[in-house]
């Protein structure tokens, strides 16, 4: 009896306990903070942390930060603090006189010596990556300061290889300076605007090719190469500019499908001689030349040659001198070839090491300079991210790939034969990499979907040496909010494929009642928005969940890192795998116990809004709603490259006098959201920014007018002057009160 009594008093503790810390685990998530607006947009309160100015230096011991304004030199292997280099109280504006005030030096680039730096200041940017700014040289010896070009802006500001020279790009003309004497060349002189372009790239090159500064110096400095741009007969697109008693006109060159492209040409310079040379790219002038690369000799230049439908890619070598070129590549595909950056010529001046998705997935080769390949460096069922380094003297290659997982990055080693490869990072989840100069250290920018990045020092064999940021203060930030679960799904569609996706469910989630789901879906081709990086998740869908959301995001046929054909399955029908999936698993959701299947939402942004407009009409039956912010409403109104990569040609022959061309391809119509607004049966807002050079105003004023003549109710809002990015003063808040009261009261 003793005994039993004992253990009943015992089980009456417990069951105390138990309720006891129940009820405090209850008060504990009753006091947790609910996200508001004001935290996202104004207050700033989950900024994460990052290492600001990380640099490794040539000699690969050191690496520099910025601290407190100032430039520190600091150990690999210790992280103690060896120099200042630069103090921010050391560079002035020359041209200020004595009331000159320090320059700021968080933009900065090093000279190749590391004895100049270029210093960017009051930085403006033109379209996504172009940009112009006031730029000034700054020597750590003599501590003096050079504006380039009198502090004019300028874009593009560059070293020379021997740091004798800054090149720059101004009113579309290309010239250096010499920092010795002060003096400025003018390479080329029939610059002008909407017309010809030297040395930087025109709209269409910058978006979709990823670049924008268009020259490159050869590896000793004697030559510079830089693409010459004539979009003379360039179609015209207009922007009205709402500033002032009377709007301004913007006007700029915008090839859309089936329109003319620049005229490219590539020239080389003689610095000594000044002989400029006409580089040998072929009769042809409808093709694209979407990179140039210096080999090892300054007599031998790479032109990456592309015909216009974007399935055909020639590399060739270029003779300085001559301009003649031989053929040191080729590739062919049934629908596109991708282009990177990956191509590297190795220093024994024998090989070159390139990366593609000839046998299905990206992955690593190796090849002689006669063209003839050497080994394929990685092999299996994955796609490599990037080359993060290439060791020569060790023969070891380094880089970034989605092996284990498509939503996971991890590091990896191997040798010039790929037979010996290995794993150098740990831990699931997303690794960056920043390799030093002698390939002895790294540092790793570490995160997972639910963790914040830690920033750290890794030696070549993967054992952390030191952190450097862990995001403390944020990780405490977060701790202090009611922030949601978030779950990796699979999804499976409706032709047999098992879609990935992420789930976000509140910390209250209760499984016996029906929620309402808001997917967030970007799609594109090559896209990837379920990966298990921080920052997949943002607080915004954080707020809808503390509001009793469920929100999912489904990365659908055509995304990235689940190899070639995967991807290219979207060929010349861009969105209709895609919608299907989205709807597909639309359904799916709606089929689970705690999902109210009534009540299914859509948003997204550019891509993502053609998607949501596709969400509305063809999945009208499983969406009840959508919101689709700067979105493509018929693929007719973007750009060639882009489009044309994708969905292939518009019209049976390129003629552009021809008025009366022959369209083939129906998949544009097919797609189009506009043809389809008569099924529209939920809710719609529908957003854009009047000053979008990306995806144009009229994409949203086409679907407008389409859902006026059919007289479908929607809602719409516009952002006066802003680009695709809707952003500046209180725009981003006033964007997402409207986008977040629309969901509140619509789903």
């Amino acid at each position: 009896f003793t005994i039993i009594h004992t253990i009943y008093q015992l089980l009456h503790n417990m069951k105390q306990l138990f309720f006891a810390f129940l009820f405090i685990t209850t008060v504990a998530q009753a006091q947790k903070k609910q996200i508001s607006l004001g935290d996202l947009y104004k207050k700033n309160t989950f900024k994460s942390d990052y290492v600001a100015g990380f640099n490794s230096m040539k000699d690969g011991r050191f690496y520099t930060e910025l601290e407190n304004g100032n430039v520190v030199k600091k150990s690999f292997a210790t992280g103690q603090t060896m120099d200042t280099l630069i103090h921010q109280n050391n560079i002035v504006d020359p041209l200020a006189g004595l009331n000159a005030k320090p320059l700021p030096l968080y933009d900065i680039q090093f000279s190749n010596d590391e004895q100049k730096i270029l210093v960017f200041i009051n930085r403006a940017y033109i379209y996504r990556r172009s940009s112009k700014a006031a730029t000034y040289v700054f020597d750590l010896k003599t501590k003096k300061t050079i504006a380039i070009d009198n502090g004019v802006p300028i874009m593009h500001a560059s070293f020379s290889p021997d740091n004798s020279k800054v090149s720059f790009v101004k009113d579309n003309n290309l010239f250096y300076q010499n920092l010795d004497n002060g003096n400025i060349t003018q390479v080329t002189t029939d610059g002008k605007w909407n017309n010809i372009i030297n040395g930087n790239c025109d709209w269409v090159y910058e978006e979709e090719f990823s670049f924008t500064k268009a020259f490159e110096w050869s590896p000793n400095g004697k030559y510079l190469a830089y693409y010459r741009f004539d979009e003379s007969k360039v179609p015209m697109y207009d922007m009205t500019m709402y500033e002032g008693l009377y709007p301004k006109n913007y006007q700029y060159k915008y090839p859309k499908v089936g329109e003319p492209n620049s005229i490219i040409q590539i020239h080389v310079v003689d610095i000594a001689t000044n002989k400029n040379t006409t580089v040998d790219i072929g009769q042809e002038t409808d093709i694209y030349i979407p990179r140039i690369k210096w080999t090892t000799n300054d007599n031998q230049l790479c032109v990456y040659w592309m015909n216009r439908l974007q399935n055909h890619l020639k590399i060739l070598l270029a003779n300085s001198i001559s301009g003649s070129t031989t053929l040191l590549y080729e590739e062919t595909h049934p629908c596109y070839i991708d282009i990177n950056s990956d191509l590297t010529f190795l220093q024994d001046g024998k090989h070159f090491l390139f990366t593609s998705e000839k046998d299905g997935y990206k992955h690593i080769y190796v090849y002689n300079m006669d063209g003839k390949i050497k080994a394929q460096i990685s092999k299996g069922k994955f796609d490599v991210e990037s080359v993060i380094g290439i060791n020569e003297k060790a023969k070891q290659i380094y880089y970034t790939a989605a092996v284990a997982s498509p939503m996971d990055r991890q590091l990896y080693v191997t040798d010039f034969t790929g037979t010996r490869t290995r794993q150098i990072s740990k831990g699931q989840g997303w690794h960056s990499v920043e390799m030093n100069a002698d390939y002895t250290y790294y540092m790793d920018s570490y995160s997972t979907i639910n963790d914040p990045t830690i920033f750290s020092i890794y030696n070549i064999k993967g054992e952390e040496v030191r952190k450097l940021k862990d995001n403390a203060a944020l990780r405490s930030r977060m701790n202090e909010y009611d922030l949601g679960k978030i779950t990796f799904i699979k999804v499976p569609n409706e032709k047999g494929d098992t879609l990935n996706g992420w789930m976000l469910q509140s910390s209250s989630f209760d499984h016996t009642k029906k929620y309402p789901v808001l997917f967030c879906n970007y799609g594109g081709p090559g896209s990837q928005e379920v990966a298990n990086r921080f920052g997949a998740v943002n607080f915004w869908q954080q707020m809808l969940a503390e509001k009793g959301y469920i929100i999912v995001s489904i990365d659908n046929t055509g995304t990235g890192f689940r190899g070639q054909d995967f991807k290219k399955k979207t060929y010349k029908q861009l969105g209709t795998l895609e919608i299907e999936d989205q709807i597909a698993a639309a359904k799916y959701m709606g089929s689970l116990p705690y999902v109210d299947k009534n009540r299914i939402g859509h948003w997204g942004w550019s891509f993502g809004g053609f998607m949501s407009s596709l969400a509305i009409t063809k999945g009208a039956d499983v969406f009840s709603m959508a919101i689709a912010v700067a979105p493509v409403t018929n693929w007719r109104y973007y750009d060639n490259i882009y489009t044309e990569r994708y969905m292939g040609p518009l019209y049976e022959k390129t003629n552009f006098n021809d008025k009366q061309r022959t369209i083939i391809a129906d998949g544009y119509e097919a797609t189009s959201p506009i043809n389809y607004v008569d099924k529209i049966k939920g809710k719609f807002l529908i957003i854009h920014g009047t000053g979008d050079d990306n995806v144009h105003f009229q994409n949203s004023v086409e679907m407008v007018k389409a859902m006026v003549d059919k007289n479908i109710p929607f809602e719409s809002a516009y952002y006066p002057n802003k680009n695709h990015s809707i952003y500046g003063g209180n725009t981003r808040y006033h964007l997402y009160q409207k986008m977040t009261d629309f969901i509140l009261k619509n789903l």
